[in-house]
């Protein structure tokens, strides 16, 4: 009778275990807040990074607008990154220092989403009368970027200082952009399908490369 009453019981037993088993899962899932990137407005960023005129802004700030010329020819604006996220970085062709690693590693996240139409990339020169057209293309070419994926520009220098300034919070220096004003940073910007920024990151750093990928990965399921 003992071994029948057993018998009847593992059953039982064994729905108790899964169910118990899947309510845990279900309750931790409950638990474990899911992780969400921050919004960084001028007053959530480092204050010198962000320019006077902005730094009490606590909400909406939005890249502004731009106009640039990439290694094409072809005139690139914000409508090239409708609906897309990508990151953008400040270099120059003939830096010698950070940017050659800055650029490797924008390739490696070219080459890790190139099958994801969602994520672009954006490199704007900061010395945009020296890296003119065939330049850029010279140097798009070297570094596998791909035409409509990683945009590699150049255009009115005041312009591209002041989206490094205004709207990209990218260096700590200040500046009006004129002939002798000159910026020099390994930061990368994340920015999301609303033109927020989601995160910064050394651009020439391995770990920083691999969280930023693992970032962009949750802004996709957003």
């Amino acid at each position: 009778m003992a071994a029948n009453s057993l018998k009847k019981s593992i059953p039982i037993l064994t729905v108790v275990a899964v169910f118990s088993i899947v309510m845990i899962g279900i309750i931790y899932l409950l638990l474990t807040p899911e992780k969400k990137l921050p919004i960084y407005n001028p007053a959530d960023v480092n204050p010198r990074l962000v320019d006077e005129s902005i730094k009490h802004v606590r909400r909406n700030h939005r890249i502004s607008d731009f106009n640039l010329v990439n290694q094409q020819g072809k005139t690139i604006t914000q409508k090239d990154y409708e609906n897309t996220i990508y990151v953008a970085d400040f270099f120059f062709t003939r830096c010698q220092t950070i940017c050659p690693i800055m650029s490797n590693n924008m390739g490696r996240l070219q080459t890790y989403f190139e099958k994801n139409e969602q994520v672009k990339f954006l490199s704007h020169s900061v010395t945009p009368v020296m890296d003119s057209v065939p330049i850029l293309k010279e140097y798009a070419l070297k570094q596998g970027a791909t035409d409509g994926i990683w945009n590699i520009t150049t255009g009115n220098k005041a312009h591209i200082y002041e989206l490094a300034r205004k709207s990209y919070f990218a260096v700590l220096d200040e500046g009006d952009g004129g002939k002798q004003d000159f910026i020099h940073t390994e930061n990368f910007i994340l920015v999301d399908k609303k033109r927020q920024i989601r995160g910064f990151y050394d651009g020439t750093d391995y770990e920083d490369i691999t969280r930023l990928i693992s970032d962009i990965e949750l802004l996709l399921k957003d």
